[in-house]
């Protein structure tokens, strides 16, 4: 009987790892190739685990509530054979076990061009130069003594960090040309980490423990904002005519479509028009290199109670504005009810978030990383404007507030692309402008 391993796989673009929220196997159990092993939360998205073997489940590595880095093993099957081992994984499986084995050959054959030298991952290598850890000074739990990146997440938690001094670590020249660029750039700017903040608890305080989706959020968005010098820029936008359009169609629209036509939809449909125009303001940083996407693919933020999930519209240029407001509908029912899928998270390349459904005027948003922009769009508030002509008129007015990175963008492309956005938003009418 062999032995197999069943790792974390990658359940979405820029997602490091996952939260075992629900085994669905004990050990003993019979299990055939592709059964769901386990549901896993990430900040992304909510996915069952499937068996890449037909077998006996030996252990469950990982506990119910334990965040893993991607690739990491969170249970052992027994299989029949080595043939039967040897078959092929069901997709998202497969690809991490076989990133795992072709790691595992790396870093064998970088051990025995050192000699007993420590061999440390890319990651382990870029958390512990992001807070100062000497490595020298930490104990692995992975095989063999293995420094682990999740070694490392509890050291940061516990606040017990060995100070990195002279530290000698691995070369930069052994990660990839992004950790090497990113690494650098962190070691050169972030101070060594800080003392723990010590927050006294008094009588009637609650403590909330931080679950694995609030973890991974915070996770991402530190590696935003330590990554990508953020900038800010705003214009304040009419859109009386706009909010008269929308407001004279949306009844007979509900009851013909069956769902709700919103100005977000309106919003949406203006970005993607003028992500067409200025393709540059849909880039992403890739290290030595800056790519520009082809397709555009507008991420939207969905807030639940205790998470925040980045649903994706695919072709967004290629839709109409009903089109836009059904896939809203759609994507935000999914993320509430948790049942959105990897395809719908994955290949968003600019996002738009509708803070003013809250009631913002203004905001700052921490860019969805490794994407150049984001957009914030405020709530729409009636107020007095000084017209052309002199006079004053109420008006619709909404701020339209964009974080860029500033590696990839400056402000003389981001501002000409927000004022195509406004004069888009301005134009918006009963008789230019059609939902359809």
């Amino acid at each position: 009987m062999a032995v197999e391993q069943i790792k974390m796989p990658q359940l979405g673009e820029s997602v490091t790892e996952g939260t075992i929220s629900k085994w669905l196997v004990s050990p003993g159990d019979k299990v055939n190739k592709y059964d769901p092993l386990a549901e896993v939360m990430t900040d992304k998205v909510n996915a069952e685990i499937p068996s890449s073997f037909e077998g006996t489940i030996k252990e469950l590595v990982a506990g119910e509530g334990d965040t893993l880095a991607v690739g990491e093993t969170i249970c052992t099957i027994e299989v029949g054979g080595a043939e039967e081992a040897t078959t092929a994984s069901a997709p998202a499986a497969s690809a991490n076990i076989a990133v795992d084995k072709a790691e595992q050959a790396a870093e064998s054959v970088s051990g025995e061009q050192n000699g007993n030298r420590p061999r440390y991952s890319p990651a382990v290598l870029k958390l512990s130069q992001e807070h100062g850890i000497d490595l020298g000074q930490v104990k692995g739990t992975g095989a063999g003594g293995r420094i682990t990146r999740k070694d490392l997440l509890k050291l940061i938690e516990s606040g017990n960090i060995p100070a990195a001094g002279d530290q000698k670590a691995e070369p930069l020249s052994s990660q990839t040309p992004a950790a090497q660029v990113s690494g650098q750039a962190i070691q050169e700017s972030k101070p060594a980490a800080a003392a723990p903040v010590i927050v006294p608890s008094m009588p009637g305080d609650i403590e909330i423990p931080v679950t694995g989706v609030r973890k991974a959020i915070a996770a991402n968005m530190l590696r935003s904002k330590h990554e990508a010098p953020h900038a800010w820029t705003m214009v304040e936008v009419d859109a009386t005519g706009l909010v008269e359009y929308r407001n004279s169609i949306k009844d007979d629209f509900k009851k013909k479509e069956g769902f709700n036509l919103t100005f977000f939809a309106f919003f949406v449909k203006a970005v993607a028009q003028a992500l067409k125009e200025f393709p540059q303001i849909n880039s992403m940083w890739a290290g030595d290199k800056i790519l520009q996407k082809k397709d555009i693919n507008i991420s939207i933020a969905v807030a639940t109670e205790d998470a925040l999930f980045v649903p994706v519209i695919k072709h967004a240029d290629e839709k109409t504005i009903k089109g836009i407001a059904r896939e809203i509908t759609e994507l935000a029912g999914k993320a509430r009810g948790g049942k959105l899928t990897m395809d719908e998270m994955q290949g968003g390349t600019f996002t738009v978030n509708n803070t003013g459904s809250f009631g913002s005027v203004q905001s700052m948003g921490i860019i969805n990383y490794p994407q150049a922009a984001i957009l914030q769009v405020e709530s729409i508030v009636k107020r007095p404007v000084v017209m052309n002509n002199g006079m004053i008129a109420v008006r619709d007015m909404v701020n339209l507030c964009m974080s860029l990175d500033h590696r990839v963008l400056d402000g003389l492309i981001c501002g000409r692309f927000l004022q195509r956005v406004k004069e888009i938003i301005e134009n918006t009418s009963k008789s230019n402008t059609s939902v359809y």
